[in-house]
């Protein structure tokens, strides 16, 4: 009868308060709870490039781009990281527009969301950076690097440009509030490449249409005949760093 009455009071539409208490759990359980307070060393190296014209303590801010290298590219050799992507194409181009900021993801490890938050509030704090530009991009793990961090921290983006990767849709489906608002207008352009073997297409088929159910309007290029190394002509493409510097937080 109990329970047939608690039915009838929610289909009334009223709200049953959830409490606890040891009348609301199950006879042979307690409530508990685990807290412990862990100290931890954020430490993140990175390749920095500073565009013709820079002044650290000059008026004009800047956009910022931020590149996720993939697998390959980790360890202790910041080498490493400038053989693909924008940290490659700035060796032969400094009237690249932005500034850019390229971290390494040590050996054997994945990246990691906290450490790279922590670097992005110390270059923004650090460097005459526009906060309401800063765009970010990688590649392979990279690109799943960057559905992570944008999914974590949509509002600290104006654009992200994911390539051959892939993320967790339910991170995004899932969603709600101001960062389900962030996510539902954050301009994402993402890349992959058809005969991809290493991370198939519909890693970032996933992530689009989990953006699209959200009310965002994402993109996708796919390059019907590439592999895996969809990020050359990803990157060699003017349209990408045009639609990179359009783009601004409001």
């Amino acid at each position: 009868m109990k329970l047939l009455l608690a039915w009838v009071a929610v289909l009334q539409g009223l709200v049953l308060p959830f409490s606890a208490s040891a009348a609301t759990l199950p006879a042979n359980q307690e409530a508990k709870r685990f807290e412990k307070v862990l100290p931890r060393t954020l430490s993140q190296p990175y390749l920095l490039f500073l565009p013709k014209g820079y002044e650290a303590t000059g008026t004009k801010r800047w956009p910022l781009m931020i590149f996720l290298h993939g697998a390959g590219e980790r360890g202790t050799n910041l080498a490493a990281v400038a053989v693909h992507g924008p940290p490659k194409m700035v060796t032969t181009n400094p009237d690249f527009p932005f500034v850019l900021v390229s971290p390494q993801c040590p050996e054997g490890a994945t990246w990691d969301v906290t450490t790279l938050d922590a670097l992005l509030t110390e270059i923004l704090a650090t460097h005459a950076i526009d906060p309401a530009r800063v765009c970010l991009t990688g590649l392979s793990m990279g690109g799943y690097g960057s559905w992570a961090w944008a999914l974590a921290h949509p509002q600290r983006f104006a654009a992200v440009a994911p390539i051959c990767g892939g993320g967790s849709t339910i991170d995004a489906l899932l969603a709600s509030g101001a960062r389900r608002d962030h996510l539902k207008r954050l301009p994402v352009w993402a890349f992959h490449g058809g005969k991809d073997n290493v991370v198939p297409l519909s890693e970032s088929e996933r992530m689009i249409d989990a953006f699209k159910k959200l009310g965002n309007t994402p993109r996708l290029t796919v390059y019907p005949e590439a592999g895996h190394d969809s990020w050359s002509a990803a990157y060699r493409d003017p349209a990408l760093l045009a639609w990179f510097l359009e783009q601004k937080r409001p």
